[in-house]
């Protein structure tokens, strides 16, 4: 369950809140399952976007190389 237009901050602030409840503990199972459970989707959410970040540099750098290249 993955939200696409969730953005790299409110994901990255919303999994920091997922891990500070698992460390805190005192939750049930089922709840630490489903937490867990939420960390791992959007973690895949902020990989997705620093993916895609880092694509975008590539590709601003090879512009800028080809550039200095042709003179």
């Amino acid at each position: 369950m993955t939200e696409p237009t969730l953005g790299y901050e409110a994901a990255r602030d919303e999994l920091a809140d997922v891990v500070r409840k698992l460390e805190a503990g005192g939750l049930s199972l089922e709840d630490s399952l489903a937490l867990w459970e939420r960390g791992e989707a959007l973690a895949k959410i902020c990989e997705s976007h620093l993916a895609g970040a880092r694509q975008r540099v590539e590709t601003a750098l090879a512009v800028v190389e080809e550039d200095v290249a042709e003179g």
